[in-house]
């Protein structure tokens, strides 16, 4: 039995013309064997650094990206099941710029020193940062001026938002980002 879509269908088709042709996505140059990203110069272009630390943190660390975010903003959980696995997962933006690679890294930051590690939150967020800069700076890329901005801002906000609920006293590695 023929429906009214049957009739329908064929002359969308044609009326929407033919379909685009798809993006081809570029593919992730292996990693060097010391884990380490040469210079420019070794031929791989900043996307295909960015591409390559990706892939290799998420596996190293067995960490699953749900989301890749537009906006630069994160978050990192850990879901439990009744079994007793466990799942690593973080929402980032997909890292394209120091600043975004910043970001991503911050998040893994938080499943490798783990989640709920430190006390209180604030001193897991320092830890957090400090674990994405360092390996920005051992992998080669720029630590510019605009992520350690975002970092201070960030880490202030986090001590102001804990002294505003209560925080009792404050880790010396925070007393840098209180506000007078």
């Amino acid at each position: 039995m023929l429906t009214l879509w049957d009739l329908i269908e064929p002359i969308r088709r044609v009326l929407a013309g033919p379909k685009p042709a798809m993006k081809r996505r570029s593919r992730v140059r292996a990693v060097p064997a010391s884990g380490r990203l040469r210079a420019a110069s070794s031929g791989l272009t900043a996307q295909d650094r960015y591409d390559a630390i990706v892939k290799e943190l998420l596996g190293t660390h067995g960490i699953r990206v749900r989301k890749w975010r537009t906006s630069m903003s994160g978050v990192a959980w850990i879901t439990t099941y009744r079994d007793g696995s466990a799942v690593r997962c973080i929402e980032s933006p997909r890292p394209k710029s120091p600043m975004s690679l910043a970001i991503f890294l911050h998040e893994v930051g938080h499943h490798v020193i783990g989640l709920g590690a430190y006390r209180p939150r604030c001193l897991e967020e320092y830890h957090a940062w400090v674990y994405a800069v360092t390996e920005m700076e051992k992998r080669g890329v720029p630590v510019t001026d605009r992520v350690k901005r975002r970092m201070d801002r960030s880490l202030r906000y986090a001590v102001s938002k804990a002294s505003r609920r209560g925080l009792k006293s404050l880790p010396p590695e925070l007393h840098r980002y209180a506000t007078p």
